[in-house]
């Protein structure tokens, strides 16, 4: 079973919006004092990150996408993370993109980026 599960991508025009989602798998738990991110990978690039937010609540974003994207999350009662968001906003060409995200596991601590979903695809195109 895939631990997390990427929705929202598809194609948008260039300076639109889309909000990616990201949820867990039921057989998998990610702690609200983990991190979550997200990343990308571009035809013919390596993959890159993107944005993370930390268990206190920050917030951190490639200088690629600041002041453009926004990352949250929802919280559940039970002390974990609910799902993960990815508000893109003023999409630009270079935004198409494979986007994945990710999650820490906690085993004593925070093991970064344990778990990764399959991906959504975001494509930004006239």
């Amino acid at each position: 079973q895939v631990p997390l599960v990427e929705s929202g991508g598809g194609s948008v025009q260039p300076g639109g919006s889309l909000q990616l989602s990201c949820a867990a798998s039921d057989s998998v738990y990610i702690s609200q004092h983990c991190r979550m991110s997200w990343h990308r990978q571009a035809p013919g690039k390596e993959r890159e990150w993107v944005s993370t937010i930390s268990g206190d609540g920050t917030t951190t974003y490639a200088d690629s996408v600041k002041g453009r994207f926004a990352i949250t999350s929802s919280q559940s009662h039970d002390g974990a993370r609910g799902t993960l968001f990815l508000q893109m906003n003023d999409l630009q060409s270079e935004g198409t993109a494979v986007y994945y995200c990710s999650a820490d596991r906690l085993l004593g601590g925070c093991h970064k980026d344990y778990y990764w979903g399959q991906g959504t695809q975001v494509t930004v195109s006239s």
